[in-house]
């Protein structure tokens, strides 16, 4: 086998277990890339925090004025919050939206509202999947280019992720990362997912390296066995020993180097600053923000200077339950994100570490029942004290079925595609405009001038 062949084979090969939904093991001994020692005068980290299922945007962020409720309540039905209960979380932004248009964050999202009026919290309007600007009337038409399988959700979370649709095999934060891995002491440590796989950290070069709530994944070799260290190194010399077979040496040395950065993450964490700010218990993406603030404070022992992580909390396709499924999942996000941001502040980090919101797409407005249905474009927000917050970004949709914002049932059209949303945080984090299509390949549909939303 060539060097070239040889190669290509262990770079597909490393694409296909992260794409297949590989076990946490692979993943680290995939994880083998190196790079020279960190230059960068500064640290920041971007943080995607996921909600898989697709988030209902209307009972997330609620029209509050009483013109924009009454129609919020007549289309919702039975499943609207009551206004009377949203009045402790009524949004006041600096500069008041057009026309008296008001909104109000759901009240079990209360924990994120002193954040919104200390300008640490955006709330960006209408965005979604796009291929490039798209009008109502070119989407009946068909006569632009749409995202595949809309309403999909594997291919909608992966479009999100990764600008292309389920099987893809870099997404944009992985492409961030292949950019700027360099600066790391360790590139493996450029992407770091702590709730498992997706797509999104994963590179062309950049791989994720996987963690626990509790930090690094144990490996099988990397602690006593049956009570014996002696057994354990045995296993491990077994596993990291050169071999003349080429596959058995490529092996051997993606252990090694695997083993070795599993032993220096648990170092750096058992010698990291206890946290004050409380993480609530039983809420497993306050326990995976707990350890992406864990890993960010030792950021400097591992020669870091720019990383990615991503966290995620699944239940969000509420086809039914809705009154009472969807308040306790936003709960969790509002409690973890704010526990996470009071421990950047914490740790003196709050202007360099940046948190967003995404999900496989918005839900309907008009209600099924007692739920929604699958949608396109949401709201998200936006976290950190570098963002320009206590504001939205983009326009305020049409509250009507079937209107000017959507395509039937309150489907909204995105008036902001993830390209730009993911552009606007790529430029804070260090991605110029010249190596913005490497990471955003659809961006360039765009006038460079929309490319940044001016939150970050």
């Amino acid at each position: 086998m060539s060097d070239q062949s040889r190669r290509a084979f262990l770079k597909r090969s490393a694409a296909l277990s992260l794409a297949g939904g590989a076990s946490p093991f692979l993943m680290n001994l995939t994880a083998i890339g190196e790079a020279a020692a960190a230059t960068a005068s500064d640290y920041k980290a971007l943080v995607c925090v996921f909600l898989f299922g697709g988030n209902d945007y209307a009972n997330t962020v609620t029209p509050y004025d009483q013109a924009s409720y009454s129609l919020y309540a007549g289309l919702r039905g039975t499943i609207a919050h009551p206004r009377d209960a949203l009045t402790v979380t009524a949004l006041n932004p600096t500069a008041p939206l057009p026309g008296g248009r008001q909104y109000a964050l759901a009240p079990t999202l209360a924990p994120l509202v002193p954040l919104f009026d200390a300008g640490r919290l955006a709330v960006v309007l209408n965005v979604g999947t796009l291929i490039q600007p798209t009008s109502k009337a070119a989407y009946s038409a068909r006569s632009v280019p749409l995202p595949p399988k809309l309403f999909s959700h594997n291919d909608q979370q992966s479009f999100w992720q990764a600008s292309n649709p389920e099987g893809a095999t870099s997404g944009w934060g992985g492409r961030i990362g292949d950019l700027l891995q360099s600066g790391n002491g360790s590139a493996t440590l450029t992407c770091i997912n702590a709730s498992g796989n997706a797509v999104f950290l994963s590179g062309r070069s950049a791989v994720q390296y996987a963690v626990t709530p509790t930090g690094p994944v144990p490996l099988l070799g990397s602690q006593a066995l049956f009570g014996s260290p002696q057994v354990g190194a045995t296993l491990r010399s077994l596993m990291t020993s050169p071999s003349a077979h080429l596959l058995e040496d490529e092996h051997a040395r993606v252990t090694k180097r695997s083993l070795d950065l599993q032993a220096q993450v648990s170092g750096a964490l058992a010698g990291a600053p206890a946290l004050a700010a409380p993480f609530p218990a039983g809420n497993t993406l306050a326990d995976q923000l707990r350890v992406v603030a864990r890993l960010i404070s030792v950021s400097r022992e591992l020669g870091a200077k720019r990383q990615v992580f991503f966290v995620s909390l699944g239940g969000f396709d509420n086809h039914d339950s809705i009154l009472t499924a969807h308040p306790a999942l936003l709960a969790r996000v509002g409690a973890a994100m704010r526990a996470f941001y009071d421990a950047t502040v914490e740790l003196g980090v709050a202007a360099q570490v940046t948190s967003f919101t995404a999900s496989d797409f918005g839900r309907t407005l008009t209600s099924n029942a007692n739920g929604s249905d699958h949608g396109w474009g949401g709201i998200h927000f936006v976290m950190g004290d570098a963002v320009r917050g206590r504001a939205f970004y983009g326009a305020p949709p049409a509250l009507a079925n079937n209107g000017p914002d959507d395509v039937g049932q309150g489907r909204l059209l995105p008036t902001i595609a993830v390209d730009q949303y993911a552009a606007t945080l790529a430029n804070w984090f260090g991605v110029s405009s010249g190596d913005m299509p490497t990471v955003l390949p659809n961006i360039v549909n765009y006038n460079p001038s929309t490319w940044s939303l001016g939150f970050a």
